[in-house]
């Protein structure tokens, strides 16, 4: 039998090993791409960054609080809260020990008042077990409460120049454009994924830098109107070799939000200020009358939220479920209101509409009517009277109810 002298052919590769095999060359190929945005991207950041309050100094403390800060949350919008926090709150010290309605009262506006909460809750933790000091290790920063993967990688890396990767939602849409990566990013798979690219091709010597390159290329350039033109990656960016950056990245949809109707009730009062004053308003002497002269203040109703769950801890003004339709000249409106306030009826004077508003939470929107509602004497003890001339600077009062505190001629 003859036998065959022609060249070996070459074993076929199917099934799981030739995915396999597909799966590592695609890796491959992908770490290389990424491996030449850093010589691209950091002499772009240090032309075009921004001055950022936040970035004039990398101090650890800083970092993390201004990390703390834009989750979320627009950067012109963080600047103003920014400054008067850490001029209240300069270091771990001065956190760990703030009162909490202080500590509101300075978030307020912020929304996601459980980082706030977190942020003191990380500090008392480092005063016990780091010396008072933000820790440098990714891992013990993961430790610390209301501090995730993205902000351990942003702390580490802009502060201690940790090489670890920050991947936030400019950098999914970044790198995703980059790769010409279909995953969805709204899944925790496909950032472990871009961490996992990253860690391996991020700039060694810069890493901090490296990182807000990203952030700043997400936010400037990079947007979801992308100016492809002005990209310093554009070089190596398969989406946009590729006409793909309006499909990429890919998201999924978030699920709707639960629709919750309110009344909100704006009780508003009148009190006689005395030197020594003791009384429903919480203030020793609210109207400041140093000289004994009696001074009539006015004041409006607060309860105080539960220590958990929405807005927990922040004060607010009365409100029920579902949406009241009153006719403000009513008897039975004056008679329902006292129900609800706890105040006999005689006691209810001047009732007026003062319309609607809404506010969107992340998983929940309000569809409120408020009312504003004149009462003589006492309130039952689930409320205080607030000075409204002193409601600014001392009670931490949600945003979602901003429409309503309008009524409140002297709060501006």
């Amino acid at each position: 039998m003859a036998m065959y002298k022609g060249p070996i052919p070459e074993r076929r590769v199917d099934g799981p090993a030739k995915r396999l095999q597909q799966e590592e060359q695609l890796q491959q190929r992908q770490e290389e791409r990424l491996g030449q945005i850093g010589a691209l991207l950091l002499p772009w950041y240090k032309d075009h960054a921004r001055d950022l309050p936040w970035r004039r100094d990398a101090d650890p403390y800083r970092v993390w609080i201004s990390e703390i800060m834009l989750q979320q949350t627009r950067v012109d919008a963080v600047k103003p809260y920014y400054g008067r926090f850490m001029a209240k709150l300069p270091d771990v010290a001065a956190l760990a020990q703030v009162e909490e309605d202080v500590l509101l009262k300075l978030w307020e506006g912020l929304g996601y008042y459980s980082r706030a909460r977190n942020l003191k809750k990380a500090a008392m933790q480092m005063m016990e077990q780091h010396g008072g000091r933000v820790p440098s290790s990714f891992e013990e920063l993961l430790k610390l409460p209301g501090i995730g993967r993205y902000t351990a990688g942003a702390v580490a890396s802009i502060a201690y120049k940790v090489p670890v990767p920050a991947v936030d939602g400019n950098v999914l849409r970044v790198i995703s454009r980059v790769l010409a990566s279909f995953k969805d990013i709204a899944l925790p798979q496909t950032r472990t994924w871009m961490e996992g690219l990253l860690k391996k091709t991020m700039d060694q010597e810069q890493p901090g830098l490296f990182n807000q390159g990203l952030f700043e290329v997400g936010a400037l350039v990079c947007t979801r109107s992308p100016d492809c033109g002005a990209c310093p990656l554009a070089a190596v960016c398969a989406a946009s070799k590729k006409d793909l950056c309006r499909e990429i990245p890919v998201k999924s949809g978030k699920k709707a939000r639960r629709i919750e109707e309110r009344t909100v009730l704006v009780v508003r009062g009148r009190e006689t200020a005395r030197p020594g004053m003791a009384g429903e308003t919480e203030d020793p002497n609210p109207a400041g009358t140093a000289d004994g002269r009696e001074e009539v203040m006015e004041v409006v109703a607060l309860k105080k939220r539960p220590p958990k769950g929405l807005l927990a801890s922040l004060y607010e003004f009365p409100n029920i479920e579902g949406k009241l339709s009153l006719d403000p000249e009513s008897v039975a409106a004056r008679a329902l209101l006292s129900q609800i306030i706890g105040v006999a009826e005689e006691r209810v004077g001047k009732i007026s509409l003062l319309g609607e508003a809404e506010h969107v939470f992340s998983h929940v929107e309000w569809h409120m009517v408020g009312y504003e509602i004149w009462v003589e004497g006492s309130l039952p003890p689930t409320f205080i009277w607030a000075d409204i001339c002193k409601l600014e600077g001392k009670y931490p009062l949600p945003s979602a109810f901003l429409a309503y505190r309008k009524a409140l001629s002297k709060v501006k």
